[in-house]
């Protein structure tokens, strides 16, 4: 797990990096990038096609919802509140930010279709996962491990871009109905995996 570990903490390195330059007002170049992240121009060219590519993902990096403060007016052990909130909150991100999520999406299948890349490098940051573990947190015990792990992989292909992608473009569902059916999938998810409650006597 270390080295898959420390490629995903060099691409965020370049993210931040990234991020901080775009915020001094600075228009900078893959390379002014490498150099504040502390890499190599060739790491950051490994990492990202060109500085087009890095500067969009790092706009929305910026813009992702973060768990602190977020739950803080919901119950600690009312999971799919907590869950519903994790997606209302990337809901609106995605509204505010659909062209730069498309386009980020539109690089990382394009990498994926291209021969002698390094297939071991990640290709997207995993923003989702640490909010739902996040929200999750407090009701581990409802759960077993298994059950959790599993939990958590399948609301990751709920809750996010991807879905969004499918409701408008291959099913044509309006904001509204989309939002219901999630809901009513997270219920449902949550309810699957919770422990078996004991039987009263």
């Amino acid at each position: 797990m270390g080295r898959p570990n420390q490629k995903s903490r060099t691409r965020k390195d370049l993210l931040q990096a990234a991020a901080r330059l775009t915020r001094q007002g600075r228009q900078p170049s893959l390379e002014d990038i490498a150099e504040e992240a502390l890499v190599s121009r060739a790491t950051a060219y490994r990492y990202f096609p060109n500085v087009e590519a890095l500067l969009v993902e790092a706009s929305l990096d910026i813009a992702f919802p973060e768990a602190d403060g977020l739950f803080d007016d919901l119950p600690a052990d009312d999971p799919v509140a907590r869950l519903i909130r994790v997606d209302t909150a990337l809901d609106e991100m995605i509204l505010a930010n659909e062209p730069s999520l498309r386009m980020m999406l539109a690089h990382a299948l394009t990498r994926g279709l291209r021969s002698g890349e390094d297939t071991d490098l990640p290709a997207r940051q995993n923003r989702r996962t640490p909010l739902i573990e996040a929200a999750l947190k407090p009701a581990r015990q409802q759960f077993k491990p298994a059950a959790l792990d599993a939990l958590i992989k399948i609301l990751a292909l709920i809750i996010g871009t991807e879905s969004r992608v499918v409701f408008k473009d291959v099913l044509q569902t309006d904001e509204r109905e989309a939002q219901k059916v999630k809901r009513w999938a997270i219920r449902a998810l949550v309810e699957a995996a919770r422990k078996p409650r004991p039987e009263a006597t």
